[in-house]
């Protein structure tokens, strides 16, 4: 009996080694994943930057974006007509944002729209591709999009307490986005928000507390006073918080528009950014009891409906 055991053992140990030994094989001859490969792109802020991989996947990627910051940023993906780079947005299309805000802030309006009629031709060229809404500090958000191959900049132009732009003091990054595709699908959204220069912004599913996918389906799109489309902002607020000053902030040619600090009683929670007619994208959000708003980033929002409130229980 003593030998049959001795026997039985060895044989255990002779076949978990083998089976070990499979494993390590296939662990080498295996390819990994890459993020890119599963549309993962983690983007981080601690000051006035991004930390982000220097090209994408085309396809469906997901964006998780973690501000580490002490201000309110978002991301925001420029496709950028060919043969346009960094150095021409440098060279061309700072210089009259950074006057025209400059001159708005002296109140000498008629002046900035005259820096501003120096924006480049090209530039009614760019193909905004979506991103994220507004997001907090210490906060991470997580959005999907769908991007062609092309050159993009990543950008965020909320503006510091002196009312210069992020982009004129680093959040502005170039990022080649590959011919080769991701593997990722987009999620299956718990609700979705339809969005319209005309219907407005609705949000067409009841909700309750706990993570919620949302997918918001731009049904058009156009050029607002602020040279840019609408988009969607998921905003919680609380009983000291004004929904006044947050549609006067939410318009950056207001002196006071998208200007460090934000408005009191609001945690800003992300969203999806500009995309074009007919396209849709996807964020998440974990909602917990309070209220809420989804409001554009245009300029009096509440008066052309891109603003709807609701309420978690």
């Amino acid at each position: 009996m003593k030998n049959l055991f001795a026997i039985s053992l060895v044989l255990m140990t002779l076949v978990a080694c083998k089976s070990k030994e499979k494993e390590r094989k296939e662990e080498t001859t295996t390819p990994q994943k890459t993020s890119l490969e599963l549309g993962k792109v983690n983007v981080s802020t601690k000051s006035m930057e991004f930390f982000v991989a220097d090209t994408l996947y085309s396809g469906w990627n997901t964006f998780i974006y973690e501000n580490q910051s002490q201000e309110v940023h978002f991301i925001m993906m420029d496709l950028y007509p060919e043969g346009i780079t960094i150095e021409n947005t440098k060279a061309e299309l700072l210089p009259p944002f950074d006057d025209g805000m400059r001159l708005i802030m002296e109140n000498k309006m008629d002046s900035a729209m005259a820096a501003f009629g120096k924006i480049p031709e090209w530039f009614q060229q760019v193909k905004f591709l979506g991103g994220t809404g507004l997001v907090s500090p210490k906060h991470t958000v997580k959005s999907t999009v769908y991007l062609e191959p092309g050159r993009y900049m990543m950008e965020c132009y909320v503006k510091m307490f002196n009312g210069e732009w992020h982009t004129s003091h680093g959040m502005l990054k170039e990022i080649i986005v590959s011919n080769k595709t991701t593997e990722l699908t987009p999620p299956t959204p718990t609700a979705n928000i339809d969005i319209s220069s005309t219907g407005g912004l609705i949000l067409k599913d009841s909700l309750s507390s706990g993570n919620q996918i949302f997918q918001t389906n731009f049904i058009d799109q156009k050029v607002y006073e602020n040279f840019v489309g609408h988009d969607v902002n998921l905003v919680r607020y609380d009983n000291t918080a004004s929904l006044d000053s947050l549609v006067q902030w939410m318009n950056w040619m207001d002196p006071r528009g998208l200007r460090t600090p934000a408005p009191e009683g609001f945690t800003f929670l992300g969203g999806m950014n500009n995309l074009p007619a007919e396209s849709k994208g996807f964020f998440e959000a974990d909602l917990t009891p309070g209220k809420y708003v989804l409001i554009s980033e245009v300029p009096a929002a509440d008066e052309k409906k891109l603003l709807y409130k609701f309420s978690i229980d």
